[in-house]
């Protein structure tokens, strides 16, 4: 996996204080994207020990929310594997943190990915510039959602997250 960017305290890519995982790689190439240079799948670095050192030191701040990844798209194919384990290792490490997760993909077709257990909310939809809202709290246009992954999960459907 490539990323390009580890963000730190960052409030705008879901809730609390978060540090931001920015993921190489992107296929929906949506017109307008806020991020496009992240597109390509063989831009950016190396995702490697020390890019996830740097990850989980920020993590180890008691004041830290919890990580989001996002890009590009985390769950672009060539993502998904490390993506998963990645959440898999934070999960287990950082039980209190959250992991967020956003996605050009619907929620209805990457639900049933097995690093779904361990994701707290995933905000779904390709960017459409034509239901672009500026007032929209956690994403850009008005066809994406906001999901609550476990109770989403636990239901069989899609549920919206309700701001702790």
């Amino acid at each position: 996996m490539r990323y390009h960017n580890i963000t730190k305290d960052d409030m705008l890519n879901g809730e609390g204080l978060r540090t931001v995982l920015w993921v190489a790689g992107c296929s929906h190439n949506c017109p307008e994207c806020h991020n496009p240079i992240t597109w390509d799948i063989r831009g950016g670095i190396p995702f490697d020990e020390a890019a996830k050192k740097e990850l989980f030191d920020e993590l180890e701040k008691d004041y830290i929310s919890g990580v989001t990844f996002s890009g590009g798209d985390p769950l672009h194919p060539q993502n998904r594997e490390e993506i998963g384990r990645l959440a898999g290792e934070i999960r287990r490490r950082f039980p209190e943190k959250t992991i967020w997760l956003y996605t050009g993909y619907d929620w209805e077709q990457v639900c049933e990915l097995p690093m779904m257990r361990d994701i707290d909310v995933v905000v779904d939809g390709e960017f459409i510039v034509r239901l672009k809202d500026n007032k929209l709290h956690w994403k850009g246009s008005s066809n994406q959602r906001v999901i609550d992954v476990q109770r989403s999960l636990l239901m069989g459907q899609a549920v919206l997250y309700e701001e702790q």
